[in-house]
C-alpha cells in the first residue's frame, strides 16, 4: 500500500537533511583546517629558526662560506633528523656515483686503494678486464706519486679524488714494488663490475657467489646458471655473505628461473596499499639449493633467500642475516642531488616482514678464526644430502 506524505513534511526533512550535510562537512573542514594551520605553523618555526641560525652564521663566522657545501649540509641535515638509517640525501656528485655503482659499470682505472703507514697508497684491490689490470700494475704496489704529485704532500681523500676522470682521460702514476719506481701512464676507461661467479664443484655442485645485486645481475646470474646446469650441475650453492643487496628490480630477472608461477614478493606502503615486486613464470629449474647467508646478508639479498626459501626451494646455512626488510625509492631533486627515502616494507607472499629481525639459517654455523670455511662445507655437505633423498 502507497502512503502519501505531505509536501511540507517533505520541505522540512530536505532541510533537515541539508542542514546535518552542512555541520558535518563544516565540522571535517574546520579539523581539516586546522591540521593543515597546524602543520604550516610548525614549517613556519622550522624555517624561522634556519633563518635566524643562518643570519647569526652570517654575521659572526670568521671563515668564507660555500653556498654549495651549506646548501648539501642542510639537506643532509634535514633528512638525518627522521632518525632513519636508510633514508639519506645525496649531494650530486654522490648521486651520479650511486647510480653508477647501480649501473654494475664504473668509469676508471680498477683500482681499490688503502692507507699506507708508509704514507703512500697501496693498492689493495684490482679488478679484472680494467685499466689498471692490463697495465701490469700489481697488489700490494705502492702509488708514490700522482700526475706528478708526491702522494705524502696530500690527503688520502685527496689522492682518491686525484684518480678519478672521466672516460678517455688519461693519469700518470709512479708504483713502487720492491724498492723499485716505475711509470705507468694509463687510460680510463669503462669497466663491467663483474657482481656474480661461478664455478662447478666436486660432485655436480654449482658454486654462485652473488656479492651485489646491480642492474647487470641478473644478466651475470642466467649466463652462470646456464652454465652450470648445461655442466651438469644437479644442485646449487648460492653464497651470499658479506651481500648488502643493492636493487630490489634486479631479483625478479635471478629469481624467475627458480620458482614457480606467481606472485613471489611484494612492497607494503604506507597508505596500505601493496605492489608486486617479484613475478615469476611458469619455467623452473629444479635443483636442490643451499644459500649462505651471515650477518653481512642484507636487504635485497634476504628477500632473495626469504623467496626461495619460503616457496620450498632453497635452505639457509650460516648466521642470522642483518635484518633489513624495507625498501628505498630514490628522487632526483632540482639541485642535481637525489633524497634516497624509505616507503615501504619488502616481505614474500608467505612470511612477516623480517624487517628489525632477519632471518634464521636453517643450519646455524658460526666460522671460526683457524680460515676454515665451516659454512662452505655445511652448504656442500647439506645439498649433498638433499641430491640423495
Amino acid at each position: 500500500m502507497n502512503k502519501k506524505i505531505s509536501l511540507g513534511l517533505t520541505l522540512s526533512l530536505i532541510a533537515v537533511s541539508v542542514a546535518v550535510t552542512f555541520i558535518l562537512t563544516s565540522f571535517f573542514s574546520l579539523q581539516s583546517f586546522n591540521t593543515k594551520v597546524v602543520d604550516v605553523n610548525e614549517k613556519a618555526k622550522k624555517y624561522s629558526a634556519l633563518q635566524s641560525l643562518d643570519t647569526i652564521v652570517r654575521e659572526n663566522y670568521l671563515g668564507d662560506i660555500n653556498e654549495q657545501s651549506l646548501e648539501d649540509g642542510i639537506m643532509k641535515g634535514y633528512v638525518n633528523g627522521l632518525g632513519d638509517k636508510y633514508s639519506r640525501y645525496l649531494t650530486a656528485e654522490e648521486h651520479l656515483t650511486q647510480l653508477n655503482n647501480d649501473s654494475g659499470t664504473l668509469v676508471g682505472l680498477g683500482l681499490t686503494l688503502s692507507e699506507d703507514e708508509s704514507g703512500y697508497i697501496r693498492i689493495s684491490e684490482i679488478l679484472s678486464d680494467s685499466p689498471a689490470a692490463d697495465s701490469g700494475i700489481m697488489l700490494d704496489d705502492l702509488i708514490t706519486t700522482i700526475n706528478g704529485i708526491d702522494v705524502k704532500t696530500i690527503s688520502f681523500s685527496e689522492a682518491a679524488d686525484a684518480m678519478k676522470g672521466i672516460e678517455g682521460s688519461t693519469i700518470a702514476l709512479t708504483v713502487r714494488r720492491d724498492g723499485k719506481d716505475t711509470q705507468y701512464t694509463i687510460v680510463r676507461r669503462s669497466i663491467v663490475v663483474n657482481s656474480v661467479e661461478s664455478e662447478m664443484l666436486g660432485g655436480l655442485i654449482g658454486y654462485i657467489k652473488i656479492s651485489g645485486f646491480k642492474k647487470n645481475t641478473p644478466e651475470q646470474f642466467i649466463d652462470a646458471l646456464e652454465r652450470l646446469t648445461a655442466n651438469g650441475a644437479e644442485a646449487l650453492v648460492i653464497d651470499l655473505r658479506d651481500n648488502l643487496g643493492g636493487l630490489v628490480t634486479s631479483l625478479q630477472g635471478c629469481l624467475d628461473p627458480l620458482l614457480p608461477e606467481g606472485v613471489i614478493a611484494v612492497a607494503e606502503y604506507k597508505d596500505g596499499h601493496s605492489e608486486t615486486l617479484v613475478y615469476s613464470d611458469s619455467s623452473e629449474i629444479n635443483l636442490p639449493i643451499a644459500i649462505l647467508v651471515n650477518q653481512k646478508t642484507a636487504s635485497s639479498a634476504e628477500l632473495f633467500s626469504a623467496s626461495l626459501r619460503d616457496f620450498g626451494k632453497a635452505v639457509l646455512v650460516g648466521e642470522q642475516t642483518y635484518g633489513k626488510g624495507v625498501m628505498q625509492n630514490i628522487i632526483e631533486l632540482d639541485n642535481g642531488g637525489a633524497l634516497t627515502i624509505t616507503v615501504a616494507e619488502c616481505k614474500t607472499v608467505y612470511t612477516p616482514c623480517y624487517n628489525g629481525i632477519g632471518l634464521t639459517p636453517d643450519y646455524p654455523v658460526e666460522n671460526g678464526d683457524d680460515g676454515i670455511d665451516l659454512q662452505y662445507n655445511k652448504a656442500i655437505e647439506v645439498v649433498n644430502q638433499m641430491k640423495a633423498q
